[in-house]
């Protein structure tokens, strides 16, 4: 039996948005049709006041830090708040797992249908395994010193190990916290495997200031860590010019971008020809009370798609909420930020078959916004109809 969805507008994504449209799905979610009121005389149609638009992707998360919403004081910079993380991540398993059920069903409840989450531990495993979103892993190797680069890389291949069946890939954390050993020791993985990657990538200006001479706030992280970087020679380049050139042809998610320029988007463009990226933008505020460049991001027609971070650096994992902090502050448009939010996601997950648009054979998901009449999110409440 097929239900009837109508709203005042209904958006596609794939196609021009639909005044008044119908979508009809069956008992599985899968999209059977797609039409207008008029073509829907005599069928039980339900209209809601809204827009009708595909479930959201959210390419950018870290679920396993749940149980860490409003622990770490807001905009003291990246430095101040990684450290945060480090002295503050551990706790009591019960309370990190139901920490993590939450969030997860927050997220369903948020319309997001797909997430890219980021995991250091097996932890979340059980919970990705029973949720209704679908989860890719990126789990994540870190170590600066080259030395240890292949024992990092055993250890997190034995946790892509324990994350299946469930789909996953080995990824590099940041280029402060990678060594170039070891960026070489995941491309090589990657390429073997045809796995997607994921890096934070230009978060702030201390990343750029140690690779370009040295300097900046991240020696005072290592000096945290105890760690001896007296090996490090300085690469005269901006962070992303200095690390991508390790990553070939992998499909590549850039996530963060708050201090990429000009120079680093036409250098990657360049040099990467599979490259997504990602704004978390409630995060760069929450962290460093700075947003990247989106209007030359725009202007450089890169593929954008958007995530929230974690509960550690945002009140909320919901990717409406993201769009409408970017139609406030870049002024975007409401049909950029959906495809942001939808199809683009789904692309790079490897997904668009099934998710990211609203199309016949597909099962996206339906979730209804509140749009004014010139196309202006007017909330972040979003009404999960399948």
């Amino acid at each position: 039996m097929l239900k009837y969805f109508s709203a005042d507008w209904i958006f596609p994504v794939s196609s021009p948005p639909i005044k008044n449209g119908v979508v009809a799905v069956n008992a599985t979610g899968e999209i059977q049709q797609v039409f207008t009121t008029d073509e829907a005389k005599n069928l039980d149609v339900v209209h809601f006041k809204g827009a009708i638009v595909p479930g959201f992707i959210n390419t950018h998360c870290h679920l396993e830090l749940s149980h860490m919403l409003g622990q770490i004081p807001e905009q003291t910079g990246l430095v101040a708040f990684v450290q945060g993380i480090i002295k503050s991540r551990q706790g009591d398993a019960a309370q990190i797992k139901a920490a993590m059920e939450a969030a997860d069903q927050k997220m369903f409840d948020n319309g997001i249908v797909a997430v890219g989450d980021i995991s250091n531990q097996i932890s979340s495993k059980e919970i990705k395994e029973n949720s209704k979103i679908h989860y890719h892993t990126f789990i994540e190797a870190m170590g600066f010193n080259p030395e240890r680069a292949g024992a990092i890389m055993d250890a997190v291949k034995v946790l892509r190990q324990n994350f299946k069946p469930l789909p996953s890939s080995i990824v590099p954390h940041a280029p402060y916290s990678v060594s170039p050993a070891l960026f070489e020791l995941i491309r090589e993985e990657a390429e073997k495997d045809n796995t997607i990657i994921s890096v934070h990538n230009q978060e702030t200006a201390d990343e750029n200031a140690f690779f370009e001479n040295k300097t900046g706030g991240f020696l005072d992280l290592y000096r945290f860590l105890g760690l001896d970087i007296t090996f490090f020679n300085p690469t005269n380049k901006t962070s992303l010019q200095s690390w991508l050139p390790y990553i070939k042809a992998q499909k590549t998610l850039l996530v963060h971008n708050t201090v990429s320029n000009q120079a680093d988007i036409v250098f990657a463009k360049e040099q990467h020809t599979n490259l997504y990226w990602c704004l978390c933008p409630q995060a760069n505020l929450y962290i460093e009370n700075a947003l990247p460049d989106v209007n030359l991001l725009i202007d450089e027609n890169v593929k954008i798609t958007l995530g929230t971070d974690s509960l550690a650096s945002n009140h909320q994992l919901n990717i409406l909420s993201e769009m409408l902090t970017l139609q406030k502050h870049k002024q975007v448009a409401f049909e950029k930020l959906l495809t942001w939010a939808t199809v683009n996601g789904a692309e790079f997950l490897a997904l668009d078959k099934q998710l990211g648009t609203i199309e016949v054979g597909k099962k996206p998901g339906l979730n209804l916004i509140q749009l004014s009449a010139d196309f202006k999110i007017e909330n972040d409440q979003v009404k999960r109809l399948i």
